[in-house]
């Protein structure tokens, strides 16, 4: 019988969206219909495992799930002796106190002895230790935000990714517990054939996510300029420079960094590059 691996992932919302995107990218093509709680891969030992959220960690540490793809402030929540395999770089956000706009804040022991709303108590509980802080948690799943308006609670923990939602309900971001991410984690009992699947996946995995982060470059140069340019680039190896049909000029190809980009395209102008021309990649095998 083909063993196959099986990966939890939230069942609805943009996490699921995104995971499924990665799959994708991967050239991993699922075959889900409406309401599926499993679907399986046409094109590789894959079976995908539809849950709530807050149930993944769970599955995955019993061994139903050998996989799953959740937010890190979930795993940490949760408290599970799973294995955090690796950063997917999608669905930032902050775990972050919030107060009323109104309420005198004068620094992080303003909260001691107040009560805060959260669905996260045990990341709560743990920061509060840290910082010799006693504070009222009370425990609420969903509408965090709401607490404060309706007497509630002084002041709120939770996920915060452009503050709008906190904005809307009249809060203002204080502190930030802890960053967060989609990571992909694993079963400690996962072993043999589906760790050797795995590592296949987790090949394709890093293969696109290192192409999210660059771009291909393609640009024209005078010969006298080629060594000013070459300075300038931090490909990831020499640049590959070929000579074209008009006299005294070369077609210049490269890979940047994203996060460069910008300010790279500025210097290769200034030194005489023209013809830039910019493409994505999509995928890229390190």
């Amino acid at each position: 019988m083909e063993t196959r691996l099986r990966l939890a992932i939230q069942k609805s919302g943009r996490l699921q969206e995104d995971s499924l995107l990665l799959l994708r990218e991967c050239g991993i093509s699922i075959d889900n219909g409406r309401d599926q709680l499993k679907a399986g891969a046409r094109n590789f030992p894959l079976d995908v495992l539809f849950l709530r959220n807050s149930d993944i960690p769970q599955y995955v540490e019993d061994g139903v799930a050998d996989i799953g793809i959740i937010g890190e402030n979930t795993m940490i929540e949760k408290q599970r002796p799973i294995e955090r395999v690796l950063a997917l770089g999608f669905s930032r956000c902050r775990l972050s106190i919030a107060v009323p706009r109104a309420t005198p804040y004068a620094g992080i022991h303003s909260l001691q002895g107040k009560k805060i709303a959260t669905s996260y108590p045990n990341t709560l509980r743990q920061f509060l230790a840290q910082h010799d802080l006693e504070a009222d948690i009370h425990e609420i799943s969903g509408s965090v935000e709401i607490a404060p308006n309706i007497g509630l609670a002084d002041a709120v923990c939770d996920l915060v990714s452009s503050g709008s939602t906190l904005f809307q309900n009249n809060l203002e971001e204080k502190e930030v517990l802890l960053r967060s991410e989609a990571v992909l984690v694993a079963s400690p009992q996962l072993s043999g054939p589906a760790r050797e699947i795995l590592d296949k996946l987790l090949f394709r995995i890093r293969s696109v996510l290192a192409a999210r982060q660059y771009r291909y470059l393609l640009m024209n140069a005078p010969n006298d300029r080629i060594d000013d340019i070459i300075r300038i680039l931090p490909g990831m190896k020499s640049p590959t420079v070929m000579p074209l049909a008009t006299e005294g000029w070369s077609s210049i190809h490269t890979v940047i960094a994203e996060e460069s980009f910008w300010d790279i395209i500025d210097q290769l102008k200034a030194v005489g590059a023209q013809g830039i021309l910019v493409a994505p990649i999509e995928k890229m095998i390190i």
